[in-house]
């Protein structure tokens, strides 16, 4: 297929090994070695053919990066409910952090209101990737103009054994913090969050730029354990 001569053509074997390494759970051999930038290039070019559609179809990929560069089209879409359809399509198949992290559709920005149910949903499957991609749009979308409070439940009701759900949720409390600090404090005053997110969203929280001296001292009064 013509995709993948476009991704081998564009081959760097050591990046390869690099990316391998970053990314536990998926053999080597699944690698091709494209560099991210070189992906989206290929990513906003094919988005104007009609191939892309027909490979948007074609689930589940060979390699990494052609995940990657599905990530990278769906997110090219410039039609609200043809990317929903993509993406509900695609998410099952989402195995990585990488690629779940590099989805983020353009189109979302225009359709906040819709899109608040479609994170509620993704973020309460129990598909370790549907929920960190519902939980990291709802930290993008809704910690600024769009924000209310009843949001932070939606994070504070996922309860997951699964490092990459964890880490989404105390990325997602230590963003509101630095955004929305009054309202997201109380979350960790009244103990809201299990024990690994909270002590984790402290410490992301005291290593951010945007919270003050003062307000990590404070966090760190409400550290639990040792």
């Amino acid at each position: 297929m013509a995709i993948i001569e476009d991704l081998f053509a564009l081959q760097d074997v050591p990046y390869g090994d690099f990316q391998a390494k970053l990314t536990p759970g998926i053999p080597r051999e699944k690698f091709i070695g494209v560099r991210v930038p070189e992906v989206r290039k290929l990513a906003k070019k094919l988005i104007k053919e009609p191939e892309a559609d027909v490979f948007l179809q074609e689930l589940p990929h060979t390699y990494y990066d052609e995940n990657m560069l599905h990530g990278l089209l769906i997110s090219e879409i410039k039609d609200y409910e043809t990317c929903i359809e993509k993406l509900e399509h695609f998410l099952p198949y989402v195995d990585n952090c990488a690629v779940c992290d590099i989805m983020s559709p353009k189109v979302f920005k225009k359709h906040k209101k819709e899109l608040l149910s479609k994170i509620r949903e993704w973020s309460a499957s129990d598909k370790v990737y549907t929920c960190r991609f519902g939980l990291e749009m709802l930290m993008t979308y809704y910690l600024d103009d769009d924000f209310k409070a009843e949001y932070l439940e939606i994070p504070a009701s996922v309860h997951s054994e699964e490092y990459y759900v964890q880490m989404m949720v105390a990325w997602f409390f230590a963003t509101a913090l630095a955004k929305q600090w009054d309202d997201s404090i109380i979350y960790l005053k009244e103990q809201r969050l299990d024990d690994w997110v909270h002590n984790k969203t402290i410490q992301k929280a005291c290593e951010s730029y945007r919270i003050t001296s003062e307000q990590k001292d404070y966090l760190r009064t409400l550290k639990r354990g040792k």
